[in-house]
């Protein structure tokens, strides 16, 4: 063999060992994700139960008792006042004068739902879940298969 015939295969050959050894670095580069075994059903919705925030807040409101009036009076302005009822004509009470009003502090309570504590059954088996909405009758629900691996024990 020639010596430049020689110097191309050692170059070659030093290239085909350089290929070699750098091609596990670029293998690891590129990672391999196993698809997840998952799939989507429906589940049978058996209840919902509504769960509840409770808020409180108090307000300060006029209360104003009625006015006095006479005995006689009262009759005859009951009458004519269920008479204006009747033709529509008064359909705003009187206002009172503010002599006899005071502020009253009152509490009010406020029930907001919040989530939903779902019941539900899937291929037999009886689940609870709680959700942000209403499911309705029936509920999506993920189904995903894992194998179990059992350890490999070192010790013989």
């Amino acid at each position: 063999m020639n010596r430049i015939a020689l110097q191309v295969s050692i170059l070659v050959l030093t290239g085909a060992v350089a290929a070699l050894w750098t091609k596990p670095a670029a293998a690891q580069q590129h990672t391999v994700i196993q698809a997840e075994n998952v799939r989507f059903d429906y589940a049978q919705v058996l209840r919902v139960t509504p769960v509840y925030q409770t808020l409180r807040a108090t307000t300060v409101e006029q209360q104003c008792d009625p006015e006095p009036t006479g005995k006689a009076d009262s009759r005859l302005s009951r009458v004519v006042g269920a008479v204006r009822e009747a033709l529509g004509r008064e359909r705003d009470p009187k206002p009172s004068t503010g002599e006899n009003c005071r502020p009253v502090p009152v509490e009010r309570e406020f029930r907001r739902p919040i989530a939903y504590d779902v019941d539900y059954v899937y291929k037999g088996s009886r689940f609870r879940s709680r959700l942000p909405e209403d499911p309705g009758n029936k509920l999506k629900v993920r189904v995903a298969v894992t194998p179990v691996i059992a350890p490999t024990s070192t010790s013989r």
